[in-house]
């Protein structure tokens, strides 16, 4: 079996491109098809076949793309609910990729319509390996909540039998899912191996060692993080079928006075240069997101879904320019404006006006508590997060929820934004800044510093 991996850092999925002499099948694959259609020519292979695991909620299918440019067959679950000319996959369908046959396994729980994928040689009864999708994966498995709380429980109970189902297959079978590290589809926390084998699930993985059903549903919920808002939008257009591409969009080059109006005329600003340069001078209202693997999902967390943007982008554009775009087609963003050529430096020499604010670190806010300036402390983490730990007294509002409860915040002091790293912290910043909020941004180091710095202090402010 030859396989080439294609791991997506900041949507913590996997695609594969499967070949067996010169046909080859392409698993679960993102928008940006032109990758796995590039890998296929430089192998000599003919893609035959794009099969999926489930109705993506995370990521805009890259299937219609692969059928566009290679006539490949869409292979699809069965109770997807898609709207376009598909074949119906279900329980024992099979797909051929040269010698190797790929049989569906009906796998609900993640998603009600979910199939896992098997893969053997003709002729052979034991399978070499399994696409698992959002069922078992490596050390966890699939969350069951993302439908809704009505469905939850029902789709835990099938989770259940599906993770039992699979971790029953011969130990030697490779486990191949989509989701892992990074991914907010996961529920207990994965592995950092993108693969794994039954035999390791069996051992390791705590929700293949459940006792029963209580025990498999108190795991499976225990380290659930919040996932993107945008999260909402990708079922819907996966099922009606995205609008082609065929490469990757480009959007204008613009002046800064066309800059200017376009953002007069209601776009967001969207600044993607890191926290440091942001805070020393940006245009006023713009919101800093770092241009980092992260990119793309908490543009779709923090902004009503595929509103206008405007782009100030790090240097070199022409490259920043492609990695913003590659993330923000895998979500579905079809509406950006332009960005801003010759950047913050473009815009100072219009004439734009330029804002500003402090970056400190957390040694900087353990030595101003020890000092007794008693500050506003802000933790802007996800609520798992405050569970493991976090600066006593400090105001807990997770940056997804932020937006809508800025009116918690103080006006007549600074207010001091943390996280892990620094980097949903400048997010939060920029945006208190656009309230005219006072802010000091603790851009270098996050909680985990400030506790191993401060951990005998005791604030009692708050």
């Amino acid at each position: 079996m030859d396989l080439e991996v294609f791991v997506t850092p900041g949507l913590g999925d996997t695609s594969y491109l499967l070949r067996c002499g010169d046909e080859a099948a392409i698993v679960d694959p993102q928008r940006d098809a032109w990758r796995f259609l590039a890998a296929a020519d430089a192998l000599g292979v003919r893609i035959r076949a794009v099969l999926e695991t489930h109705v993506h909620n995370d990521y805009v299918s890259g299937a219609h793309e692969i059928r566009a440019a290679t006539g490949a067959e869409l292979v699809l679950p069965a109770g997807g609910g898609y709207e376009f000319a598909h074949r119906r996959a279900g329980e024992g369908d099979e797909v051929r990729v040269g010698d190797l046959l790929l049989t569906a396994l009906a796998t609900p729980g993640h998603t009600p319509e979910h199939l896992a994928w098997l893969v053997r040689r003709d002729g052979e009864t034991s399978p070499q390996a399994v696409f698992s999708g959002g069922s078992l994966l490596v050390g966890s498995a699939g969350r069951t909540d993302l439908l809704g709380p009505t469905h939850t429980d029902e789709l835990t109970r099938a989770q259940y039998s599906s993770i039992a189902r699979l971790a029953a297959l011969p130990e030697e079978v490779e486990v191949l899912p989509t989701h892992g590290a990074g991914s907010f589809c996961v529920a207990a926390m994965p592995d950092t191996r993108a693969a794994s084998s039954i035999r390791d699930e069996r051992r390791r993985n705590p929700l293949v060692r459940a006792a029963d059903l209580a025990e498999f549903s108190a795991e499976l919920s225990a380290e659930l993080m919040a996932y993107p808002a945008y999260y909402a939008q990708m079922a819907p257009i996966n099922r009606i079928g995205p609008p082609l591409l065929y490469r990757l969009p480009q959007p204008p080059e613009l002046t800064a006075a066309q800059f200017e109006d376009a953002h007069r005329r209601g776009a967001w600003v969207v600044d993607a240069r890191d926290r440091t340069a942001y805070a020393a001078a940006h245009i006023p209202g713009a919101i800093n997101v770092e241009l980092n693997t992260g990119f793309a999902s908490y543009i779709g967390w923090m902004f009503p879904f595929d509103t206008p943007v405007l782009l100030v982008l790090p240097e070199a554009e022409d490259e920043s320019l492609t990695a913003a775009m590659t993330q923000l087609i895998r979500i579905g963003w079809s509406q950006v404006t332009g960005y801003l050529s010759g950047g913050v430096a473009r815009w100072r020499a219009h004439g734009g006006e330029l804002n500003a604010y402090d970056v400190v670190s957390a040694g900087d806010l353990c030595a101003a508590q020890q000092r007794g300036e008693n500050p506003f402390v802000l933790d802007v983490r996800q609520p798992l997060e405050w569970q493991w730990g976090g600066i006593p007294g400090s105001h807990h509002i997770f940056i997804g929820d932020l937006p809508t409860r800025l009116d918690e915040l103080p006006r007549t002091e600074p207010v001091w934004v943390i996280c892990s790293n620094g980097h949903r912290a400048s997010i939060a910043a920029s945006l208190l800044a656009r309230a005219g909020i006072t802010v000091r941004l603790i851009g270098i180091g996050g909680v985990g510093e400030w506790r191993a710095i401060c951990r005998d202090l005791q604030p009692t402010r708050r």
